[in-house]
């Protein structure tokens, strides 16, 4: 299943991707007799549902066949925001790529670095990246990111993935400037309006292999980074147990997973986006993140 916000009447609401139709989430639900909330979100969805999402995926998509006034249009037509546009912790691993770590120069890290973003760095497919008048050092960095399922806390590596609800597409875009201006990199990673997610929560049955997956970032049709998941130092299940240990993990929270080499500002000459600039960040199975810089 493929769930996404979308927007209608200047609010986002959350809509199931069929093919390219985008359904009403609530509709849908009240046509197959299942619980919904005036102020339903995929957020509160996960919670309700609570890891559960493949029993609910086929009354969903027999009610999308016979409920047409759910139906809120095709999904080119729409504006979508990120799947889950307002989970309470956006984490992010800093170092996950053998290669990545050889381009800064680093060790390898012997525990996944961990640092945040918020839900207002958040923004969806298409819309623009709106930050280039902070910065002259505009960075890309294409990722896998996780959606978790239900609440955790101190799980095992060997059951973490059984808290994923799914994975959608990351670009941790990133000021470079700010961020290295201090010790701390929250100034270049959590401008409001900078951080393109999605376009769809993919649920994890729908994964063939969740460590096989390509993933490549394109700017104006040129391939800045292509790798495939199987590189990564931690994998996500690992990652899940990781940060569990330090704290709760909830429903809707998302973890991105780390960027592998190739981002612009270890390029010789360094690479920095500019204005007009169009940033693809595509992952098999998962989906193709597309938005311009402004």
């Amino acid at each position: 299943m493929k769930l996404v916000s979308y927007e209608t009447q200047g609010k986002l609401q959350p809509g199931v991707l069929i093919n390219d139709l985008v359904f009403d989430t609530r509709k849908l639900l009240e046509a197959a007799g299942e619980k919904s909330t005036a102020d339903l979100t995929n957020r509160t969805l996960l919670a309700i549902w609570q890891g559960n999402l493949a029993a609910l995926e086929d009354k969903l998509v027999s009610a999308a066949k016979s409920t047409p006034d759910a139906l809120a249009g095709n999904v080119n037509k729409l504006r979508l925001g990120p799947p889950v546009h307002d989970s309470a912790k956006v984490l992010c691993v800093g170092l996950n790529y053998r290669d990545h770590v050889a381009e800064t120069g680093r060790k390898l890290p012997t525990a996944p670095d961990i640092f945040c973003k918020f839900n207002t760095s958040l923004i969806g497919h298409t819309d623009d990246i709106a930050c280039s008048k902070l910065t002259p050092n505009l960075d890309f960095e294409g990722e896998l990111a996780i959606v978790i399922g239900k609440a955790c806390r101190n799980v095992s590596s060997e059951n973490a993935l059984e808290y994923v609800a799914g994975l959608t597409v990351f670009n941790d875009t990133s000021a470079r400037d700010l961020q290295l201006r201090g010790t701390q990199w929250t100034p270049g990673k959590a401008i409001d309006g900078s951080t393109p997610c999605g376009p769809a929560l993919v649920t994890l049955n729908e994964i063939s292999n969740p460590q096989a997956l390509d993933i490549q970032t394109r700017v104006n049709g040129n391939v800045m980074q292509s790798s495939n998941t199987s590189y990564q130092i931690f994998q996500l299940a690992d990652v899940v147990s990781f940060i569990s240990s330090f704290l709760e993990l909830s429903p809707g929270d998302i973890i991105a997973t780390g960027t592998p080499e190739g981002i612009g500002s270890k390029r010789t000459p360094p690479f920095w986006l500019k204005p007009g600039d169009v940033v693809e960040i595509e992952i098999s199975e998962v989906g193709k993140l597309r938005n311009i810089v402004r």
